[in-house]
């Protein structure tokens, strides 16, 4: 970890988001504020170490960190609000979550909503903030659980697998057995296949 941390009072907690891409399910962030007295070993980007040390490192967060919130906006807020918009408030809702008040909210990417709190955007920031990579981690880890639990409902989609994103595979199940409630209909692929089932009606 290399970033160096603009002057402020008070805590960091670290933001990230799991779920902009997928076709399905809700978008989810989460909050961590690590405890400087109980440091964590192996945190880095969520997409780069195996599901096994996720799941393990996700128990290692939420019992050690000073506080840890995990939020998220729905499908319908995605259509509503579109994407950006959804996450934004997703981040906003994991930071209002937190049982601890940061003096300085660090967020992964290049943008980042009103906290009312000092905040600042960091590029590659799950790469460079253990507090931003904590966060991917617990967010990772809570939305793939999700997808899995959502293959059961739904097995012919193949969700445990992608995890929603639009694969060839994927794509050609919705062709296959349509649109239902789990999916974002705003999104392009699946707009497209919501206007051929109508035009086939």
């Amino acid at each position: 970890m290399i970033f160096v941390y603009p002057n402020h009072t008070g805590l960091v907690a670290g933001v990230d988001e799991v779920g902009r891409g997928p076709l399905c399910g809700d978008v989810v962030t989460a909050a961590v504020i690590l405890d400087p007295n109980k440091p964590i070993i192996g945190l880095m980007d969520s997409k780069k170490i195996t599901e096994k040390k996720r799941e393990y490192l996700s128990d290692i967060i939420k019992e050690n960190a000073l506080a840890w919130c995990v939020a998220r906006a729905s499908v319908a807020e995605i259509d509503q609000l579109n994407i950006l918009h959804a996450t934004m408030l997703a981040m906003q809702r994991a930071v209002a979550g937190l049982t601890v008040k940061p003096g300085l909210v660090l967020v992964d990417g290049n943008r980042t909503p009103d906290f009312g709190i000092a905040a600042q955007s960091v590029v590659k920031g799950d790469s460079l903030v253990q507090e931003i990579s904590a966060a991917s981690i617990l967010a990772k880890v809570t939305r793939d659980r999700e997808m899995v639990e959502l293959d059961k409902m739904y097995p012919y989609y193949g969700l445990a697998q992608h995890k929603g994103y639009p694969t060839k595979a994927h794509l050609e199940a919705i062709l296959q057995h349509g649109v239902n409630d789990i999916y974002r209909k705003s999104f392009a692929p699946v707009k497209k296949r919501l206007m051929q089932s109508s035009l086939n009606d």
